[in-house]
């Protein structure tokens, strides 16, 4: 039992290191300006088990279409014999550097150039590191899959939360410990709001990181101690409310003014907004009420 213990937690501290080696040596993390500066700040690393109960949850209230990891890693093995508690979900968090954030604070109506630049060129590098991450396991002789690479995944539509996907990587890192939503539906992450997610199922047993939460909400101080709400005025599209996110009111604004601005301003067809995870007391750690005096 000792043995197992030490090859899970080398392997633990091989898959942290890989992924952080990767994030800070690789040329690509940039945002592809003029001076090159980085997409992404340090990463945080997360385990979750292939047969945790919260995927099936999450299939149960979001729709039969979604993925448990079993079901991501049988699309892409499907010859194999691989049972739920065989397999690990790596997740992790990509933060926004401080000098992405700076630039976004200080926009009202459409995102910085510098949000922009992170949401095109900086999810093409998070594709590069998932890609990344199954190639080092595929060398290590174990089988990996990312599933939002998966050609079967796709955007759905579930009747309880409207627009969602076969796969969430929020949901992932939830699952993972990494984080807990907020009112605007962000995952509120100990480095904050302004990140982004990636992940990878594999077949390796790996003990899964401790989730230091039970509520799904525990992490945001409106629903935790009944203030904040600060992302409801950050919202130019005025998607958030007190009674959270409104999806359709989210998707008009971004995929019509927001996409025509970035493509008129930044030659750019992207459509980010993300003035909601900027600016507010959880853009970049866990909020306490400190954070609002």
């Amino acid at each position: 039992m000792v043995k197992r213990m030490r090859q899970a937690n080398d392997t633990v501290i091989w898959l942290e290191e890989t992924i952080a080696r990767f994030v800070g040596e690789s040329p690509e993390n940039s945002v592809r300006n003029e001076s090159q500066e980085r997409a992404w700040d340090e990463p945080l690393v997360g385990f979750s088990r292939g047969d945790d109960p919260l995927y099936r949850e999450f299939k149960e209230h979001i729709g039969s279409f979604y993925w448990t990891p079993l079901e991501a890693f049988l699309q892409a093995f499907p010859e194999t014999a691989a049972r739920a508690g065989e397999l690990t979900v790596i997740s992790w968090i990509l933060p926004q550097t401080e000098t992405t954030k700076a630039a976004q604070r200080r926009e009202e109506r459409y995102p910085s150039e510098e949000w922009v630049r992170s949401y095109v060129y900086g999810e093409e590098f998070n594709v590069r590191l998932r890609k990344h991450v199954v190639a080092a396991l595929e060398g290590a002789g174990v089988q990996a899959v990312a599933p939002m690479l998966a050609p079967s995944w796709r955007r759905e539509i579930s009747l309880r939360y409207g627009f969602a996907s076969t796969w969430s990587e929020r949901h992932a890192a939830y699952a993972a410990g990494l984080g807990t939503f907020g009112l605007c539906d962000g995952l509120i992450t100990p480095r904050g709001k302004a990140m982004r997610c990636g992940s990878v199922v594999t077949r390796l047993d790996i003990p899964p990181a401790p989730r230091p939460y039970q509520d799904r909400h525990a992490y945001c101080l409106f629903f935790s101690e009944g203030t904040c709400g600060l992302c409801i005025g950050r919202c130019p599209a005025g998607a958030i409310s007190e009674a959270g996110h409104d999806k359709e009111k989210c998707k008009d604004y971004t995929r019509g003014e927001v996409l025509e601005h970035v493509k008129a301003r930044y030659s750019l067809d992207a459509y980010p907004c993300g003035l909601c995870q900027a600016g507010v007391p959880c853009e970049s750690r866990i909020p306490t009420l400190d954070d609002l005096t």
